[in-house]
Parts: C-alpha cells; structure tokens; sequence
C-alpha cells in the first residue's frame, strides 16, 4: 500500500521564533507530535495506523489548548484574517466527511465480517457461503468508491495547502502556519487509514490481477510481520481463495482471517471515532473564536 507522504512541506511554513506562544510548553507538544507523525510517514500496517491516529489525537488535544491560548484568539480574531480563518472552518468540514466515509466503510465492512462468521459457524458449506461472500464483496466495491471520492477530496486539499502563501511575517501568519501544518498531516493520515481500508485492489486499478494473486505476490516481497497486519485485505483475500476453492478443509483459516480482521476494524473505528470527537471540539473553538 502506497503511503501517503507526512512529511510535507508546504509553502505557509513559518519561522518559528515568529509564533506568539512558541516559548509555551503547548507549542513544543505541537512541534513534537508533528514530528512524529511525518517520521511514521512510510508505515502502512493496521498497528501503524492505529499509532498515527493516537498520535493525532494527542496533536488535536495540545491544538485545543493552542487555540484557548489569549494570543492565539487575539490573532485568530483579527478582521483582515477572518478569510483565512474561514477556510480552515470549510476544511475542517470536509475532513470530518472524509471521517464519515472512512467510519461507513469500516462499519459496512465489520457487519458483513460479522454475518460471514456466524454462517461459517453454523457450517453451511460453501454453496450457503457463497451468496454472502457476493454481499461482502459488493459492500467493499461500495465502500472503495466512496473512499475513492474521499481521497479525491483529501488530494485536491493538500495540492491548496502546497500551493498556499500568505504573509510570514508577523504573529498571525504565524498562528495559521501551525494550524495548516496540523491539516496537512491530518490529511496525510486520512490518506493512510482510507488506503488500508480500500486494500490492495484500489490500489492499481489497472492491474488485472486478482486480489488473490496480487496479495501472493506481496507475500513474497514483503516481509512476514507486515504482511500479517493487512487485516481486511487478508480477509477478503482468503473468501475469494474459499469459494474458488470450494474446499472447507479452509474454514478455519477463514474463519480466522475474518476474526482478525474484526479486531483490526474495531481497533482502528474506536481511534477514528476519538480523533472525529477532538476534531468537531477544534472545529467549534475556532468557530466560537470567530464570533466572539
């Protein structure tokens, strides 16, 4: 899976002695999960993703404290910034849709995830499992459009954010350098998390390949532990191989694959839902900064 980069670089960066508080404890705390994020810029597991999306919720936490900060408002307030402002708040909203596609995606997913066990547990064979693997694999063609249109969106944010420039100098320009900052790496791991959700196949749409020959090739160039954590990719891969197979000496590992990759979607819902909570907060503070 292609990962997308953390550590851009865009045009608004700021000095950093040029920032208000950047003497505050709370700037420092933004600065290192910044760091941190765009060095985990080439991790692509489910266990990497879940430590990328903790890491942002400690990011949007310290942001919060940033924006309660008397000159982060006084800036943010300021009349001649209130456009620049209101772009944040517009993209704000369409990273919490971006959360909402990859939430749906995930929850569609883990419920077909679920129904395919029950059934393999009450052991109807193949022919009974068959009909339920063509719902599954319809809600992940479903789910991979709409996380499609999602990254599309993330895209055309992050080519503004490049190609973004205002004034470096003074406290405002400043203030805002931070908060696209802390956008451009967000949108960096949305891209992350939707790409693991899509899997192998919205990867290379013009490949001919079938998801199952394309995750055997990955088996043998990459290595075994990562491998392991492509959770939904395995999973879909192993109910392909199943009902092609028509052998239910392969149940079990079915079985298996399904249950992983449940655990690996609850994992990652309950660490996106937590970063959407903190992202709605920033978004209602900068909102009530605004109309103050």
């Amino acid at each position: 899976m292609a990962a997308s980069p953390l550590n851009v670089q865009p045009s608004f960066h700021a000095r950093s002695n040029s920032l208000p508080s950047r003497q505050h404890p709370v700037a420092s705390q933004i600065d290192e999960n910044l760091n941190r994020l765009r060095a985990s810029q080439s991790a692509s597991t489910s266990s990497s993703i879940g430590d990328k999306l903790n890491c942002l919720q400690d990011l949007y936490d310290y942001v919060d404290m940033f924006l309660q900060l008397p000159l982060t408002q006084q800036d943010l307030a300021q009349e001649q910034q209130r456009k620049l402002v209101e772009q944040l708040l517009d993209e704000s909203l369409v990273l919490l849709d971006v959360c909402g596609a990859a939430k749906d995606a995930l929850q569609q997913t883990k419920e077909c995830t679920q129904e395919l066990q029950s059934i393999l547990r009450r052991r109807r064979g193949v022919e009974g499992l068959a009909n339920e693997v063509r719902k599954y694999l319809t809600s992940r063609k479903a789910a991979r459009k709409a996380i499609c249109k999602a990254i599309k969106n993330l895209k055309h944010m992050e080519n503004k954010l490049t190609s973004s420039s205002f004034s470096k100098d003074g406290e405002t320009g400043a203030v805002i350098s931070t908060l696209k900052q802390v956008e451009a790496v967000t949108i960096s791991v949305l891209e992350s998390l939707l790409s693991f959700i899509s899997g192998p196949e919205a990867e290379s749409k013009t490949s001919r390949w079938s998801l199952v020959s394309k995750l055997m090739h990955q088996k043998r160039v990459m290595c075994e532990e990562e491998q392991k954590t492509k959770e939904i990719a395995n999973a879909e891969a192993a109910l392909r191989s199943f009902v092609k197979s028509g052998n239910m000496k392969n149940a079990e590992n079915v079985q298996n694959e399904l249950q992983n990759s449940e655990m690996c979607i609850q994992d990652l819902e309950e660490g996106l839902e937590r970063f959407y909570r903190r992202l709605i907060k920033a978004r209602v503070t900068v909102l009530n900064i605004l109309n103050c």
